[in-house]
């Protein structure tokens, strides 16, 4: 089930699970430049069917010329999302996950690793992050028209449709320029959560060597590459893997960080 919600100027898209099963877990997904809430109505969806609470913001705006206000008021939208879940006796279902993408990433990552305790003051304490297309700090960004854009992102027919029937998608915008302050404190952040990081191996936006130091950096991390996967590693070829992958994160965090399924014996 999808509903979409509108709270002053806040908008949210939610999906919710099957009738019946008890909430696993709250996901509040932090989408990236020019990326809507459509662009995520798959993964909603399916991460909804293994009955996590799904919550989809809008897309993370981080101003070069006022990096630390954009990320306050941005924690303080994703404090503000998180509350809105909570059920008719007030409360939140946990654990609580972060999914950012592109620059949703590197604003959850980078707002976690604050040291003046921003996002704690605004009311932001989730179980748990997922990072996944993290942009490199030295990689141009793409050049030439839609269809280009559409090679660096995707090469998955439906999400090119998807992307390419949404009006109100921003072209272009992975043009724009990431805050450098922000991406150094994104590959910097020493939050202390556990962590999932997502990579496609041929995201010609990533920087597997700077990803690999920032997931060994971190107390509890991970570091998942996708094969053939490109920049929207959410959304591309891969996406059921990834979604299962999702999943599988967020059972084990329920269990503690201990694996449910163990592999004893296999052939491939």
């Amino acid at each position: 089930m999808t509903e979409r919600n509108t709270q002053q100027d806040l908008r949210y898209t939610d999906h919710f699970g099957p009738r019946g099963p008890a909430v696993r877990g709250t996901v509040v997904v932090v989408p990236g430049r020019g990326e809507t809430h459509d662009t995520y109505a798959r993964l909603g969806k399916r991460l909804a069917a293994d009955a996590y609470r799904v919550r989809v913001v809008d897309a993370a705006r981080l101003d070069a010329e006022d990096p630390d206000g954009s990320l306050t008021r941005l924690g303080g939208r994703i404090a503000d999302a998180v509350a809105g879940t909570a059920d008719p006796d007030g409360a939140v279902v946990h654990p609580v996950i972060l999914v950012g993408a592109d620059t949703g990433a590197v604003a959850v990552a980078a707002l976690l690793g604050r040291e003046d305790g921003a996002a704690a003051a605004a009311g932001l304490r989730p179980d748990a992050v997922v990072l996944a297309g993290l942009p490199a700090r030295t990689t141009a960004p793409p050049s030439g028209g839609w269809d280009d854009e559409l090679d660096v992102r995707t090469f998955c027919p439906a999400h090119r449709s998807t992307l390419t029937d949404d009006a109100a998608f921003g072209r272009g915008a992975l043009d724009e320029v990431v805050p450098e302050r922000l991406l150094a404190a994104a590959y910097a952040s020493e939050a202390d959560v556990p962590a999932l990081i997502l990579a496609g191996d041929a995201d010609p936006l990533a920087d597997r060597d700077a990803l690999t130091r920032t997931a060994k950096s971190l107390p509890r991390a991970r570091l998942s590459v996708v094969r053939d996967a490109h920049h929207d590693v959410l959304n591309d070829m891969q996406h059921r893997s990834v979604a299962a992958e999702i999943v599988t994160f967020l059972e084990t965090l329920r269990n503690e960080l201990v694996p449910l399924v163990t592999v004893e014996s296999s052939a491939w």
